[in-house]
């Protein structure tokens, strides 16, 4: 498959339902290796990325949806804010409830909605699982490194007709995913993601998100 820079950035959606068809091992090496273009203040090139596939994805799978079902996750202090403003509030809240009416879940179904957000916890059945992390004494320039790294990722993953899903929720279950994949103390858990081949035949994909116009975003001044 092969598409423009354009077709790549603008096709590119969160997949949560993927087919079990693997990814090819070249591809995914491809992939990771020239997302490392990405551009790195001063070169420091902080990410770091843990790829599991087979076996070692379900053995993370079972034990962080484990802690989930036991509730034990930890307070995300990282990726959102403390409180949202407008108008992230309501976006926030659009997308929620766009994904849950094309589910059938109905306000107050919790249960429902758990078992939805439990589906992160198995990259949503896709064939390749990404953890990213970088060294605890990066700050604000190494996230947004990192950040780059992964949306080289993510594009780079449609021109090759993959789909993926960057995942915050597992920041939540640090802990657990140091301790089993023995990552090294010094890394912070940044973000997962799931990579392989969009299921066409699930409802959930059918989501599509809004993006706000230039002019709400861009201040032109000439």
């Amino acid at each position: 498959m092969s598409m423009d820079a354009t077709e790549a950035v603008t096709s590119r959606r969160s997949i949560r339902a993927f087919t079990g068809e693997p990814v090819p091992d070249d591809v995914l090496r491809t992939i990771l290796q020239d997302a490392a273009r990405a551009p790195s203040g001063t070169n420091i090139q902080p990410w770091h990325i843990t790829v599991v596939q087979g076996q070692s994805k379900d053995d993370l799978v079972d034990a962080v949806q484990a802690a989930f079902d036991n509730g034990d996750n930890e307070p995300d202090q990282m990726y959102y804010p403390s409180e949202f403003v407008e108008p992230y509030l309501a976006r926030r809240r659009k997308i929620g409830w766009d994904m849950y009416g094309l589910l059938g879940i109905e306000r107050g179904e919790y249960d429902k909605m758990a078992a939805q957000a439990r589906k992160n916890f198995e990259f949503f059945g896709a064939p390749v699982g990404l953890i990213f992390s970088l060294h605890e004494t990066m700050r604000n320039g190494g996230w947004m490194d990192l950040g780059l790294y992964m949306a080289n990722v993510m594009t780079l993953a449609r021109s090759h007709g993959l789909s993926t899903c960057p995942q915050a929720a597992w920041q939540e279950f640090e802990k657990v995913i140091h301790t089993h994949l023995e990552l090294p103390a010094d890394q912070r858990v940044a973000v997962g993601m799931a990579l392989g081949y969009e299921d066409t035949e699930a409802v959930v994909n059918e989501l599509r998100t809004e993006r706000a116009p230039l002019e709400e975003f861009v201040d032109f001044r000439n």
